[in-house]
């Protein structure tokens, strides 16, 4: 069982008094924040006044860069854009060694109408259509992730935390181990205190299938967008405990080819005007309604898997013979599927299992949500549920390169929909640039495998 020791930042038990500040930013395409602080003093005027920041923000790669293709900063002067304050987001961030302010700020046009590339925007769109159909979306995410040992190098392989150079000991899977959990007593203490300060409801934390691999649970809300703020607090709330306690943790979606992925399961519900959950079923089978919205959710999946699968690595976590799913495939209490359907009487819920938690939360519930539209406006049809594990199923496969994810993405219908053309192209833009600078390095294991060999 790992010991974790309790280490203070720069030596310091109390936080610093001096050189207050506040941490303002918006959340990108890939869901990363991007922003900047500002001394605590000016809190008012980024309250009452905004944040001008590059309307090139949500046009970056992974790396921060430009996507010039993207048509945001490229040819126009790169103009800035008015950011002001999400509405109940001025919160305390205690993880630091200063006092800070976290402001979530969303990206407005000169008129006060918000910004179509906005993340947040899309999904406002998306829940716009779901209000004139009378219906309310009920959510809940799950986000998996490993603490692992501090990286201090560029290109250092992650270890679990406690595991030495050789690999030994820190390796053990140990999932549903209570003791896993009091080793890290300290550290979640931090995390649930943290995200009491910031408003966060969480519903239980877990100990998972791979080494130092832990899941957190986020209530149900029928306030989508803020289920989508809550998931960027929670890693980073995660992620600054993590480094509080000398270690460091990371979301990414495959980061041990052998090993687990993190995937980040969404619950879904829908409420008709009355308030009632239009999934309950009459006797044991799926109500008419759940079955059309997994068939929209089986009819687009593969068009959306440049959402739920945004990277590179998030194709090594879609692997056979594991818990995450690789076929289009759905079944009743089945983890192996695409599509879990959880019957529970008026709980009754689906269990998105697609997305890994290295997406951003509000694109993914926007394609989710937006294929449920689409399940109900053509009463789609799915096959029959399977009960079995999925990859014996015969199901048609889910795209397993980023390259065909990218080229079903550009080329549907139903994503210009969901998400808008000029944002289909923004996302699209953004993802070729990152595909062809993966393109451009060539790794350690290919020189391992043929520089002397072929």
């Amino acid at each position: 069982m790992t010991v974790l020791p309790r280490v203070a930042v720069g030596g310091k038990s109390k936080k610093s008094e001096g050189g207050a500040i506040v941490e303002a930013f918006v959340v990108d395409g890939n869901g990363v924040p991007r922003g900047k602080w500002v001394p605590a003093e000016k809190l008012s005027d980024v309250s009452d006044k905004g944040v001008l920041m590059p309307r090139s923000v949500f046009a970056q790669d992974i790396w921060g860069r430009d996507a010039d293709e993207a048509g945001l900063a490229h040819g126009t002067g790169d103009p800035d854009g008015l950011c002001k304050p999400v509405e109940g987001s001025v919160l305390p961030i205690s993880w630091l060694s200063r006092r800070a302010t976290q402001v979530m700020l969303r990206m407005v046009d000169a008129d006060g109408a918000p910004f179509f590339a906005d993340p947040r925007t899309v999904l406002e769109n998306v829940l716009a259509r779901f209000e004139k159909a009378g219906l309310t979306p009920v959510v809940a995410t799950e986000l998996e992730f490993y603490f692992i040992q501090p990286v201090e190098m560029a290109g250092e392989r992650p270890r679990p935390y406690g595991a030495d150079a050789e690999g030994f000991k820190g390796w053990q899977q140990n999932v549903l181990a209570i003791d896993e959990l009091h080793a890290y007593d300290v550290i979640f203490a931090d995390i649930a205190r943290y995200a009491a300060e910031q408003g966060i409801p969480l519903d239980g934390m877990v100990r998972e299938n791979g080494p130092d691999q832990y899941e957190l649970n986020v209530t149900h809300t029928d306030d989508v967008v803020r289920a989508a703020d809550w998931t960027i607090m929670m890693k980073r709330i995660v992620k600054g405990a993590a480094r509080r306690h000398g270690m460091d943790a990371t979301f990414m979606a495959k980061p041990y080819g052998g090993l687990a992925g993190c995937g980040m399961h969404t619950h879904l519900s829908l409420l008709d005007r009355a308030g009632a959950n239009i999934f309950v079923a009459e006797g044991h089978e799926p109500g008419g309604k759940l079955r059309q919205v997994v068939g929209g959710m089986l009819e687009t999946m593969k068009d959306s898997m440049l959402i739920l699968a945004p990277h590179a690595n998030s194709y090594r976590r879609l692997t056979p013979a594991s818990h995450a799913p690789t076929r289009l495939t759905w079944g009743i209490d089945n983890r192996t599927a695409a599509i879990r359907v959880i019957e529970q009487g008026p709980a009754t819920r689906i269990e998105h299992r697609v997305a890994g938690t290295d997406t951003n939360p509000y694109l993914t519930l926007a394609v989710i949500l937006s294929a449920a539209l689409h399940g109900l406006e053509h009463a789609s049809v799915p096959p029959e549920p399977f009960a079995g594990e999925h990859s014996e199923s015969g199901a048609e496969g889910l795209p397993t390169t980023w390259d065909e994810a990218l080229g079903r993405f550009e080329s549907s219908d139903f994503i210009g929909r969901a998400l808008g053309e000029r944002y289909r192209h923004i996302y699209a833009s953004v993802k070729r640039q990152e595909i062809e600078e993966f393109r451009a390095h060539v790794t350690e294991f290919e020189y391992d495998a043929y520089l002397r060999n072929a």
